[in-house]
């Protein structure tokens, strides 16, 4: 629009060198227009739609080649250098121009309400040098001739007859009819029913874009579809091979109100029917009475009112201000037969932004209120509310006047939302609406930066909206295949059909398709002429079929379904339904595959009974985590980590909630156990659903939600899990959800299941927390605070010792290496320590029994065994000297047989008394950081605090000897770990290795390293094997710092009181962190004794430092130099017991050995290790 025009002169108006073509549709006026302006130097022709203009453009260029011809309309422009010929929209030609021609077509529609101010304009003012040509229907005859002094006026006749069809149904209708109506809604369901009865319609409307229409009319034209429905769009110009018009509707609302179309517009849309010189039909269908005989008498004489005034609005801006400018666009008429029109768009937008301050204050000067009033032009192609229009011609005036430009990060953000063609159709139309406004702003010159650019982006993503529209139209209302049947369909009648029970559809004895559940599949072979009339007598067959098997299917058991891992429902193999993802992951939708004839109650039916079933398969193999969802009974943190574990299918990494696990207290934990869940070392997890059938169903819902079928890996890793792995190797292409939804965990290059690593972490947890002098030492035990992997833990992976390695540092520990030879001299002086003091405890206990015996003797005997048993003590101490003496390497057997010998007491190899042993007990349950989740794990800790009550009851140190003769006699690590070795080297072993084995029965067990380093002493030898290269370094894990930090308390008491009038934790000395001397050693008083005496050297003089105390839940390091082993006869930094015969100084505090005083003095000759070896020296004689 040339919104400033030059001349202000009065109103003038001529029809010199005009020439009004004007008559009926079909009487070639388009087509005189295109052949004048070829004969011409230059020429441009305006028309009323922009899928009329790119008709005319296509002509054109037939005619003079595309380099001549430009295209100019809101939305495109198409304008090669110095073409000659422009073919435009009416409100894209210019005001002035300066070509030979002019041609406006459709001139009548200067009379309407919206548009008709821009065509009366263009008929006035536009003129070309030597002619002008006005094309449009006779009734703008009286008032072209009233306005336009001297304009010659040429009447054409229509080529064709038009005549009047009468009334028919839809499904009667000729082959080659247009359906009108306008509504979309009424577009649609016509379109719907004109696809299932003749194959398929064509579709247009002003909503939609112009490439789309363009196509759906293509299509219609190539004979693809014979129906076309559209609305009134239709009736402008458009050359469509149809031979009926049907009027489906007959009223309209015009933007004011609803009413009854005009007898010209009447004529104009059926005006379409009949091309050139055949002859054509119109007529109405549907719900719309017969035309009465006096109007379709005046429909096929072409006998309208004549258009009396026309809309017009002035041309003559007065841009002062906004209120001149308002005042300026009311102006009245200045000649009789023009009316002003009313407030078209750009009026009613200018009225809406002259009320906003902002807008005001923008609009200073004349120069800014022009560029308001063309912001305002902009077409509103989105129809939402004129309020809505207004704001967004606000944002784009404030860009331009504040920055010259529209700001293109904003252009950017709105052209990405409309840019994607998913949805349905009325979603595509509005996006294409969307980008419509944004192409126009891309054309209009100087507003944006990067015109260019943008120009072809939105042409761009237009086009790509429009194809997928078209698309969307085609696959609603159009079958293609039956289309194309129906092309070849003859009158015919109708065949018989019948279905045999296994689905198979004959139609007169012909094989024509298979019915599975209640999909029908036509036989690809079945075509010919009569293809039509074969699907519809199947169809018809399968209406009652649907009926049948919709009851049968209602009232099926749940043994005839199953829901495959793809999410398809099934019944007895035929598919039913699919599942789809619902706002819940644990609902997800039914979609019923069925056809279009399962409806009404029996599709009702059939759906209620699949989702009855779907339901039934996620309540009953996801009990838990339904039972999670809805436990109303757990409120606060068990709320939320139940909801968690709903979220995440019943899985959760412990460390992830180590916050929400320190809060939660026992009655949460218990509430939760009651539903399944399991509190592991490293995971919290519902044990029940790491199983092939709830983890394949997990992994489809959660597919489902997340579009992961088609992610790679979906559903192998659940067949891994079927099949009983209870590790595997990670496949680098499969997305690793899949390995946590089936209940694995990815450590390294293998993931492992997640019970497996709890049953690993059983395996680990006797291991740390074994303190050195306590009992047996358990498989890959070290120091009570590192452990070495041992074939078990290994076995149960399934691992090998470098995938163990990434496994345990997945898991949070962290590697130390010691040479093996340190690890083996260390795991020695433990084993050794362990099995001397088993055997005093043992004798000790001989000993008491026989003391019983002896009391019930007669008093002279027991005198008279008095004197033989003091001069044997020094044997008995001497026996026992030999038994502590026993190097590592002496057998099980030979630790039992000390039975049978008494022994003294002495120093190093004292039994510890039973209060000792038991007293450790809460130690050893409370030093993991977290309470194990396992039921019988936390019982056993919560039995273990109780065990201080009754430390010194007898029974207990009774129940405490009978535990370490116990460990002796079960299998120890190294048993296990030579037994794994020899199945390993099994194809290398012969008779010599056999007779060694056997000689290893009888020698002590070696430590338990790592599986995959050789063991020295393997082949029965007792002189060690050289080895061909320096032993591999044995592996010492720990947890990392990480893990570490919540076990600030080892005895995970809550109060930090000490127990039984004992230092708390925090205040134990640093050497207390071992407890007992490590195994091996001697206690403190002996070690000191050894030094004053030479026996050995120390590593330095430890009175002379003083150690700094251990921090609160530091772990003690075990890999400095110079050994391993706690400090020797360090001090008591906290005031413990002093030294001497009360124990090792620097114990841990939480031991507490009974007074000494109460000990038999060493040489009593009342003591029983005297009277036992006096009883061994009679049995002697």
């Amino acid at each position: 629009m040339n919104i400033q025009p030059k001349h202000t002169e009065p109103l003038i108006l001529s029809g010199r060198d005009v020439t009004a073509v004007l008559g009926p549709t079909n009487t070639g006026k388009t087509h005189l227009a295109i052949e004048r302006m070829v004969a011409h130097e230059s020429g441009i022709i305006g028309l009323p739609l922009r899928l009329l203009a790119r008709e005319v453009y296509a002509r054109v260029c037939e005619k003079v080649g595309a380099h001549k011809v430009a295209l100019i309309t809101g939305e495109e422009k198409i304008q090669p250098p110095g073409a000659k010929y422009s073919v435009c929209t009416v409100e894209a030609m210019p005001r002035e121009t300066d070509v030979a021609f002019v041609a406006i077509d459709e001139v009548q529609l200067a009379g309407d309400l919206e548009r008709g101010h821009i065509f009366t304009d263009r008929i006035l003012h536009l003129r070309g040098r030597q002619e002008t040509l006005l094309l449009g229907a006779a009734t703008m005859h009286g008032i072209l001739q009233k306005l336009l002094r001297g304009v010659s006026v040429v009447t054409r006749p229509r080529l064709s007859h038009l005549a009047y069809a009468g009334s028919k149904k839809l499904t009667r209708l000729p082959r080659r009819t247009a359906i009108v109506a306008f509504s979309a809604d009424e577009v649609y369901a016509i379109a719907e029913l004109i696809r299932r009865q003749q194959g398929g319609a064509a579709v247009v409307l002003g909503a939609l874009s112009p490439r789309t229409r363009n196509a759906q009319v293509a299509m219609f034209q190539a004979g693809d579809v014979d129906y076309l429905v559209a609305t009134d769009a239709i009736g402008m110009g458009l050359n469509l091979d149809l031979d009926h018009v049907a009027f489906a509707q007959n009223r309209k609302f015009d933007g004011y109100q609803y009413r009854n179309l005009t007898a010209a517009e009447l004529g104009q849309i059926a005006g379409r029917a009949g091309r050139h010189l055949r002859d054509g039909t119109f007529g109405v269908t549907g719900q719309v009475d017969p035309l009465d005989e006096e109007l379709v008498k005046r429909i096929e004489g072409h006998e309208f009112d004549p258009v009396k005034v026309l809309q017009w609005r002035t041309a003559h801006f007065d841009f002062a201000s906004l209120d001149a400018l308002k005042r300026s666009i009311e102006a009245n008429a200045p000649v009789e037969g023009l009316t002003r029109a009313l407030p078209a768009v750009d009026a009613q937008a200018l009225e809406h932004l002259s009320r906003d301050e902002d807008i005001r204050a923008l609009a200073t000067n004349a120069k800014r209120v022009a560029l308001l009033w063309e912001a305002c032009a902009l077409p509103d192609y989105r129809k939402i509310a004129p309020a809505q229009h207004s704001d967004l011609i606000a944002s784009i005036y404030t860009d331009l006047a504040k920055h010259g430009h529209v700001d293109e990060n904003y252009m950017a953000e709105q052209v990405r939302r409309a840019d994607t063609t998913e949805g349905d159709i009325d979603t595509l139309s509005h996006r294409i609406a969307q980008i419509r406004t944004w192409t126009f702003v891309s054309n209009r010159p100087g507003w944006l930066a990067d015109q260019a650019h943008w120009r072809e982006k939105t042409r761009e993503i237009e086009d790509r909206l429009s194809d997928a529209l078209h698309e969307r139209l085609t696959k609603r209302f159009v079958d293609r295949r039956t289309s194309v049947l129906m092309r070849r369909l003859r009158e015919n009648t109708m065949p018989e059909a019948e279905i045999s029970p296994t689905g198979t559809v004959l139609v007169e004895g012909h094989h024509v398709g298979e019915l599975q559940g209640f999909r029908f599949t036509a036989d690809q072979s079945a075509g010919g002429e009569d293809a039509k009339a074969v699907r519809t007598a199947a169809q018809k067959a399968l209406a009652a079929e649907f009926e049948a098997r919709a009851e049968r299917f209602g009232a099926c058991a749940n043994g005839d379904l199953a829901l495959g891992s793809d999410g398809t429902l099934r019944w007895i193999g035929a598919p039913i339904g699919t599942l789809v993802a619902g706002e819940d992951a644990l609902k997800p939708r039914l979609v019923l595959l069925a056809d279009e004839q399962l409806t009404g109650p029996a599709r009702d039916k059939v759906a209620a009974r699949a989702e009855r079933f779907v339901n039934f398969q996620i309540e009953s193999l996801l009990k838990p985590l339904v039972d999670l969802k809805n436990a109303e009974q757990i409120a606060g943190i068990g709320r939320g980590i139940a909801f968690q574990l709903v979220e995440h299918f019943g899985l959760i990494n412990r460390r992830d909630i180590a916050e929400e696990m320190k809060s939660l207290d026992q009655e949460g934990r218990a509430a939760l156990r009651r539903l399944g869940v399991r509190f592991g070392a490293y995971h919290v997890f519902v044990p029940a659903l790491i199983k092939p059938a709830p983890a394949g169903l997990i992994t489809l819902l959660w597919a489902l939600k997340n579009d992961g079928k088609d992610k790679p890996g979906f559903g192998d890793v659940v067949h891994a899990l079927a099949s009983g792995r209870t590790s595997v190797v990670i496949d680098p292409a499969f997305d690793k959800t899949f390995y946590k939804l089936a209940g694995y965990r990815n450590l390294g290059r293998r993931a492992v299941r997640i019970d497996i690593l709890e049953r690993l972490a059983d395996l680990i947890r006797p291991a740390t927390n074994w303190k050195p002098g306590l009992g047996q030492r358990p498989d890959g035990a070290y120091d009570g605070q590192s452990f070495m992997v041992t074939p078990p833990m290994m076995s149960i992976l399934g691992a090998t010792a470098d995938d163990m390695e990434e496994i345990l540092k997945g898991l949070g520990y962290r590697a130390e290496p010691k040479p093996p030879a340190e690890v083996k001299a260390r795991l020695e002086a433990q084993d050794n320590a362990a099995r001397q003091a088993a055997a005093a405890k043992l004798a000790a206990d001989a000993a008491a029994k026989a003391e019983q015996a002896k009391a019930a003797e007669a008093a002279a005997r027991e005198a008279a065994a008095e004197a033989p048993a003091v001069g044997s003590e020094p044997d008995a101490v001497a026996a026992a000297e030999s038994a502590a003496e026993q190097p590592v390497a002496e057998a099980a057997a030979e630790a039992v047989a000390a039975d049978a010998q008494p022994g003294g007491p002495q120093e190093g190899t004292e039994p510890t008394p039973a209060a000792e042993a038991t007293a450790e007990a809460p130690a050893i349950a409370e030093a993991t950081a977290e309470p194990v989740a396992d039921e019988q794990v936390e019982a056993h800790a919560e039995i273990a605090e109780e065990a201080p009550a009754v430390a010194g009851a007898d029974d207990t140190a009774d129940a405490t000897v009978a535990e370490n003769a116990d460990a002796l006699t079960s299998p120890s690590m190294a048993e296990v770990a030579a037994q794994s070795d020899a199945g390993d080297s099994a194809d290398e072993a012969d008779s010599a290795n056999d007779a060694s084995a056997t000689a290893d029965a009888d020698a002590a067990p070696t430590p338990a390293l790592r599986a995959d380093l050789p063991h020295e002493g393997e082949g029965g030898s007792a002189e060690p094997v050289p080895e061909a290269e320096a032993p591999k370094p044995i592996l010492l894990w720990r947890q990392g710092r990480f893990e570490q930090r919540p076990r600030h308390r080892q005895d995970n008491r809550r109060d930090n009181r000490p127990r039984n009038g004992q230092a708390s934790r925090a205040d134990a000395p640093a050497d207390a962190a071992g407890g007992q001397p490590a195994p091996g050693e001697r206690p403190a008083y002996q070690g000191r004794r050894d030094q004053r005496d030479g026996a050995a050297k120390p590593r330095f003089d430890r009175s002379k430092f003083k150690p700094k105390p251990q921090a609160e839940g530091e772990q003690r390091r075990d890999g400095k130099p110079q050994g391993e082993r706690p400090r020797e006869g360090g001090p008591d930094w906290k005031g413990g017991r002093p030294e001497g015969k009360g124990g090792p100084q620097g114990a841990k505090p939480a031991f507490q050995a009974k007074p000494r005083e109460e000990r038999p003095a060493r040489f009593d000759p009342d003591s029983p290790f005297a009277k036992l070896a006096a009883l061994r020296d009679q049995l002697k004689k």
